[in-house]
C-alpha cells in the first residue's frame, strides 16, 4: 500500500483503530539544504522499545512476538556517557528536543505517536498566532542570524506551504472589509505580527517601513490594544481569506470550465479505463464544483480527433471527426463547450454512449499532442481545466514520441539524467502557452508499457496540473480499479481555484532561492497557478543575504489570489513568524525532522535531474553525515564527540534518509521502471509533507487488533 500513496477522500477502509506500530511520520513542511541519503517502509530488523511489560511488541529481523497493546515511546539512553551540552550538565534545564541521543546504543527510537512540528518559540502573546503546521511550516523553527551560521548548521532552511488546504472558518476566516490594508511599499497584507507605532501608524514586519493606520482600526497607544469596536480578524489569525474587490481583477471572474480529453485507442478499451471513467463521471456530474455558468466539453482521440456538439437545442450529441492532426482546427467552436445545466441530458447521454461507440475500436495509435492543441484552442478565451486520460505512448501527430533505448529500466549508472529528461520540448512549450491563458492540465496515465511519462508529464508540471499514474491498470485488478474509482470521485468533487497566482514575501534580509512543485515561475517571487487544489503543496529554499542580528523576528507571507468555482475573486493569506537566534542550541532544539526530510527529498529529485542518481544518493548520505559531525563539534564535549549522537529533534533523520534511499525515486533496484521512477519523483515535489513522510516510511498497523466496530482510514488518493 505504501506505493499507492496519499491525499483526499479517496480511501480504503480497514476495520480497526489501533495505534500505528511504526509511526514516526509527522505532518509538516519545509527548508534549504547542503547535501543529502534512505530505507523503504517495512524494512525488517527494526527494534522498537515498548511500554509496560504486559503490552509488548518486539520486532527483529527474524521474529515477531506480539502481546496486545501498542508501542510505547522510546526511552533515550545515554549508556554511561557524560551528558554535557556545550559545557552544560543535564542537571540544568535542557529542552527534551535538545537531549542528545546515542544512536549506536539506543535502537528503539520510534515514538508511538506521530512526530509533530516543534512549537515556535515566539515572544509572549505571539505563539498563539502561529499558522496550522499543515498549511505552512519551516524546516527549522528559528532562523540563524547569518548565512555563515546556517552553513555551519549543515541543514537546509526552507518553507513548506500547502496554500489551498481545507481549513475551518475558525482557522481561516473569510473577510470582506471595506479596505484591504497593505504596506504601501512591499504590499504585505496586515497580519498579527505587525507593530503599532502610535494611534495613526503601523510598522510593516517585512520591510519595517511605517504606514498610515485607517481610523477604523481603533488602536489605543496606552493599552497597546486594538479597539473593541473593530477587532480585525487579520490581526487575530495568521491565515485569512479576503473576498477581493474589483481592483484585484484583470477581467471578470471566469466560469468553471472542464474539458475532458479521453484516449479511446485499443489499449483504452482493453484495460477497461474508458468504461470506468465514464461511469464515475456520470455519477458525479452534478457534484462538479461550479455555479450556473459551469461549462463542460469532451474530445475523444485515437489516430483522429472526435469532437462533440452538445448544444442544448439538439436531440442527441453530434460527433465530428477530424483526421488532419498535423494542423488542428475546431470544426464548430461555439458548440464544443456548453453550459452544463442547459445541456445536462445531452452530456449524460454522451457519457453512456462513448463506451459503446468505441467498444470494438482496433486503432492502436494515439494523437495526444493534437488533442492537447485542440483543447488549448478551445479554452483560449476562458481558461479552465483540461483532464487527460491516456493509456499508451503518443506515437503520431504533434508531440509524437518513440521508445528510448533503455525503455524499461534505469540501471545504467550515470544515464538517469538522459533517460529521465524530456525527449521533446513540445509538451513544455504547450504547457507554458496554457499557463499564460489560465489553463491547467491534469494527467491520468494508465499503461502497462513504457509511455515516456517524464516527457508527457511536462504538460502538467508547467501548468500547475497533477499527475496520476496507474501501472498495469486492468479491470481484473480489483484493488487498482477501486482505487482509480475513488480517486476519480475525489478529483471530480474536490475544491478547485482558477486563474491563480501566489506571491511569496519575506522579511528584508532573507531571499527565496529555489521553488519546488508544479507551476511556472513568473518572477522571482510570483508563481503562476492556472489551477490550484487542496492536494498540491509547494516548497522553497531560503538564504540569508544580510546579518539578522538586530532583527528579533522574521516573517514569511504567502498570498494566493484565485477565482473560486462560484465565480468569486479571493485572496488567501498565510503568515509565518520565526525568531532569530545566534545560539546553535536553540537551532537544534527548533529542528523539524519531517520538514527537513521532505525538503531533502525535493532537493534530491533536482539532483537526479541535474546530475545523476548516484550523486543524489551520495548527497542524501552526506546530509546526515555533515549534520551529525557539526552537531558533535558544536554541542558535545570532547569525550562525546566519538559517539554517533544527534539531538532528539533529529534522531529520526538517519532512519528517514535510509528509507528514502530505498524508495523507488532513489532506489538502484532494476525493477523500478522509468515511468514509475518519474511518477514517484513528481510525488516528492508536489504532495503535502505528511504524505511524503508516510510514503517514505509507511505506517504499520497490527491486523491482529482489527475489530468490526472501528475503522482505520488509509488515504490512497495519490497513486
Amino acid at each position: 500500500q505504501h506505493q499507492q500513496s496519499m491525499t483526499g477522500p479517496g480511501a480504503m477502509t480497514m476495520t480497526s483503530q489501533p495505534q500505528p506500530v511504526n509511526q514516526p511520520a509527522g505532518h509538516f513542511i519545509g527548508q534549504h539544504m547542503p547535501a543529502m541519503s534512505g530505507l523503504p517502509a517495512g524494512q525488517t530488523g527494526v527494534v522498537r522499545q515498548v511500554g509496560p511489560a504486559q503490552n509488548q511488541m518486539t520486532m527483529s529481523s527474524g521474529q515477531m512476538n506480539v502481546v496486545p497493546g501498542h508501542v510505547g515511546v522510546a526511552h533515550t539512553q545515554m549508556g554511561g556517557m557524560t551528558t554535557q551540552m556545550g559545557g552544560m550538565s543535564l542537571n540544568q534545564s535542557i529542552p527534551p528536543s535538545l537531549q542528545p541521543c546515542n544512536l549506536l546504543e539506543v535502537k528503539n527510537i520510534l515514538p508511538a505517536d506521530p512526530v509533530n512540528c516543534q512549537d515556535i518559540d515566539l515572544p509572549a502573546g505571539m505563539s498563539r498566532f502561529a499558522p496550522n503546521p499543515k498549511v505552512m511550516c519551516s524546516t527549522i523553527n528559528a532562523v540563524p542570524e547569518s548565512q555563515s551560521m546556517l552553513g555551519k548548521l549543515k541543514l537546509p532552511l526552507g518553507i513548506h506551504i500547502h496554500p489551498f488546504q481545507s481549513l475551518t472558518s475558525q482557522e481561516c476566516p473569510v473577510l470582506q472589509p471595506r479596505t484591504i490594508i497593505r504596506c504601501r511599499m512591499c504590499r504585505t497584507y496586515l497580519n498579527p505580527f505587525v507593530s503599532f507605532i502610535d494611534s495613526r501608524h503601523w510598522r510593516c514586519n517585512l520591510c519595517f517601513r511605517p504606514n498610515d493606520l485607517p481610523e477604523e482600526i481603533g488602536f489605543n497607544p496606552q493599552t497597546k490594544r486594538i479597539g473593541e469596536k473593530c477587532r480585525r480578524a487579520e490581526l487575530l489569525h495568521s491565515s485569512v481569506e479576503y473576498i477581493a474587490p474589483s481592483e484585484y481583477m484583470v477581467r471578470p471572474p471566469q466560469p468553471s470550465v472542464y474539458y475532458f480529453l479521453i484516449d479511446v485507442s485499443y489499449n483504452s478499451i482493453l484495460t477497461g479505463m474508458l468504461g470506468v471513467f465514464c461511469s464515475v463521471l456520470l455519477d458525479n456530474l452534478a457534484k462538479l464544483p461550479g455555479d450556473a455558468r459551469t461549462m463542460v466539453g469532451f474530445l475523444t482521440y485515437d489516430s483522429a480527433l472526435h469532437f462533440y456538439n452538445l448544444k442544448s437545442s439538439l436531440a442527441q450529441p453530434q460527433m465530428m471527426v477530424v483526421t488532419e492532426i498535423d494542423d488542428i482546427f475546431l470544426p464548430s467552436p461555439n458548440s464544443l463547450l456548453v453550459n452544463l445545466r442547459e445541456s445536462k441530458e445531452l452530456v449524460q447521454n454522451l457519457l453512456e454512449e462513448i463506451p459503446k461507440m468505441f467498444a470494438h475500436n482496433q486503432e492502436s495509435d494515439s494523437a495526444l499532442g493534437a488533442a492537447l492543441q485542440a483543447g488549448y484552442k478551445l479554452l483560449f478565451p476562458y481558461g479552465g481545466r483540461i483532464t487527460v486520460l491516456q493509456t499508451t505512448i503518443p506515437n503520431i501527430g504533434p508531440g509524437a514520441l518513440k521508445f528510448k533505448d533503455d525503455d524499461m529500466k534505469t540501471t545504467s549508472q550515470g544515464k538517469e539524467k538522459l533517460t529521465l529528461s524530456p525527449s521533446t520540448d513540445f509538451y513544455k512549450k504547450l504547457a507554458l502557452d496554457c499557463s499564460a491563458q489560465q489553463i491547467g492540465v491534469d494527467l491520468f496515465l494508465m499503461s502497462s508499457r513504457y509511455s515516456d511519462l517524464s516527457t508527457i508529464a511536462c504538460i502538467a508540471k508547467f501548468s500547475s496540473g497533477q499527475i496520476s499514474y496507474y501501472p498495469d491498470f486492468h479491470l481484473g485488478n480489483v484493488t487498482l480499479k477501486r482505487r482509480f474509482e475513488k480517486n476519480l470521485e475525489h478529483y471530480f468533487t474536490r475544491r478547485v481555484g482558477f486563474e491563480a497566482v501566489m506571491r511569496i514575501r519575506c522579511t528584508q534580509g532573507l531571499a527565496l532561492h529555489t521553488f519546488h512543485g508544479n507551476f511556472f515561475v513568473r518572477s522571482t517571487d510570483l508563481l503562476s497557478l492556472p489551477n490550484v487544489n487542496p492536494d498540491m503543496s509547494y516548497a522553497f529554499n531560503m538564504v540569508i543575504e544580510e546579518n539578522m542580528k538586530d532583527v528579533g523576528i522574521v516573517c514569511v507571507q504567502a498570498a494566493l489570489l484565485y477565482t473560486s468555482s462560484q465565480g468569486e475573486r479571493r485572496i488567501r493569506v498565510h503568515t509565518l513568524a520565526l525568531p532569530v537566534t545566534d545560539k546553535f542550541s536553540e537551532l537544534y532544539s527548533a529542528c523539524n525532522v519531517t520538514a527537513i526530510v521532505g525538503l531533502l527529498g525535493k532537493m534530491a529529485v533536482d539532483r537526479v535531474m541535474s546530475a545523476s542518481l548516484g550523486d543524489a544518493r551520495e548527497a542524501l548520505v552526506n546530509a546526515v553525515v555533515d549534520a551529525t559531525k557539526m552537531y558533535r563539534t558544536t554541542m558535545l564535549s570532547s569525550t562525546q564527540q566519538r559517539l554517533f549522537c544527534l539531538p532528539q529533534s533529529l534522531q529520526l533523520l538517519p532512519l528517514f534518509v535510509l528509507a528514502m534511499l530505498k524508495n523507488p525515486a532513489f532506489s538502484l533496484s532494476p525493477k523500478v521502471t522509468l515511468d514509475y521512477r518519474a511518477h514517484v519523483m513528481n510525488l516528492f515535489k508536489t504532495v503535502p509533507l505528511d504524505l511524503i513522510i508516510t510514503y517514505v516510511y509507511p505506517k504499520l498497523y497490527g491486523v491482529h487488533n482489527l475489530t468490526e466496530k472501528v475503522t482505520v482510514v488509509i488515504n490512497i488518493y495519490y497513486s
